[in-house]
């Protein structure tokens, strides 16, 4: 049971998202699902990343208008 506190938080990590700032309007990759109303994340179909590798690829099409 001990063991099963150690891994679950390490396979979070492996959770990357495209965000844009509605204030800012600029986009970036972050970790952790956005809680904030002025952040949307724009992941295609809402997809979670599992690396930061894809991340970056994606960040490639976000619109920073």
């Amino acid at each position: 049971m001990l063991v099963a506190a150690f891994i679950t938080p390490a396979l979070a990590a492996d959770e990357f998202y495209v965000v844009r700032d509605s204030t800012t309007k600029k986009c970036m990759i972050v970790d952790k699902k956005p809680a904030t109303s002025t952040t949307t994340v724009v992941n295609e179909g809402g997809k979670v990343y599992t690396t930061k590798t894809e991340a970056e690829s994606a960040m490639k099409t976000c619109s920073e208008m």
